[in-house]
């Protein structure tokens, strides 16, 4: 078993809560699964042992009804009944809030009224649990919290993965503290199995492949869950805009000037709930400057397409773990995620995943 820790319930947690369950129910007949073994370990190995939030309709509610609770909207696929038994923790709250998240009637944050969640709690749950690895899914712009999480997992002896694009796994000084602590860390922001950043860095490959030029590129998301709502405040975006444009520049034959390259979050429309619609259009010109221009309509539920890559991601570090492996760890991370320590084409993250998985096999 991998004793898995999750800091945040929202929708991705959700979705991966059901994506484990719906391994376990279904094995080798689970729809889309990706990379069914890593080293041994099959999605059913997967076992939640903690798991924090700061919403008081989740804080103290079994992992099994937490992952339902408002705000919460994405696709119920399976009850998340085998972690009946798993208690939803008081975390930090920090800034892992957006005011616009704070103020709208629907989705209203109701904050933990008491007993907010210390540094030595959260270490001592996550020690009390055996934890061996903690997947971090903090909303976008979570600095503090985000890395006050790592600090915990540090002090724990826990295995990080981070879901989201504050810098840790490619931030140089965490690396080396994880590396200092002798634990793997892997990270940043999840590219989703199919989502609009991998679809868009796909196109602009193609592009280079077939030397044609493109001139300049957009890529516009909304979507209706929490995150697009906390998204609204500009303020907290920076890190993000950075991790999706550093994804799509890597694939380019040569960068993009600044202002012709946008990409990021442009609304959120609450009647799409967990659907992300993203509008990616690429104007260039082929042989003899002659024009073409190349739109794209996506239209996908956000969360199940990133929870499948935590699924590889939770048993990827557990293998690292095993090995011994320590810090950073660019082969493992360059297919999984936007922003790794080390951008590489998407056919050769793959490869190198691969190769990783192979060599631990021997």
């Amino acid at each position: 078993m991998i004793r898995t820790a999750i800091f945040g319930v929202g929708n991705v947690a959700s979705a991966l809560v059901q994506g484990v369950q719906h391994c376990r129910r279904n094995g080798t007949e689970a729809v889309s699964l990706l990379l069914p073994d890593i080293g041994g370990y099959r999605p059913e190995d997967i076992e939640f042992v903690a798991a924090f939030d700061i919403d008081r309709r989740k804080v103290g509610e079994p992992l099994s009804q937490a992952i339902f609770a408002c705000p919460n909207n994405t696709l119920a696929f399976e009850d998340g009944s085998d972690w009946s038994g798993v208690t939803v923790s008081a975390g930090r709250i920090l800034d892992g809030v957006s005011d616009p998240v704070r103020g709208a009637a629907e989705y209203g944050f109701l904050p933990i009224e008491t007993g907010e969640g210390t540094r030595e709690s959260i270490v001592e749950t996550l020690r009390a649990s055996s934890a061996e690895v903690a997947i971090n899914f903090m909303p976008v712009g979570s600095q503090q919290a985000t890395e006050f999480y790592a600090e915990c997992a540090i002090e724990a002896g826990v295995a990080f993965v981070n879901a989201i694009p504050v810098f840790i796994a490619s931030n140089p000084i965490w690396a080396a503290r994880f590396a200092e602590a002798g634990l793997p860390v892997l990270g940043d922001d999840f590219k989703g199995q199919v989502g609009a950043t991998i679809v868009h860095r796909a196109l602009v490959d193609l592009f280079k492949m077939r030397n044609a030029e493109v001139d300049c590129s957009y890529q516009l998301n909304v979507g209706g869950n929490t995150d697009f709502l906390n998204m609204v405040d500009e303020e907290r975006l920076a890190s993000k805009r950075l991790s999706k444009t550093e994804s799509v520049q890597s694939a380019a034959k040569s960068r993009f000037a600044a202002r012709n390259l946008q990409i990021g979050p442009s609304d959120f429309v609450p009647w799409l709930k967990d659907r992300k619609v993203a509008f990616i259009r690429m104007e260039g010109r082929l042989f003899g400057g002659a024009p073409i221009n190349v739109e794209v309509r996506m239209d996908v539920e956000d969360s199940p397409n990133a929870a499948v890559m935590a699924v590889a991601a939770i048993r990827l570090a557990r293998l690292a773990r095993d090995r011994g492996l320590k810090g950073a760890q660019p082969d493992i991370s360059a297919f999984l995620f936007k922003h790794p320590p080390e951008q590489m084409r998407d056919d050769e993250g793959h490869r190198r995943i691969l190769e990783f998985i192979g060599r631990c096999a021997t």
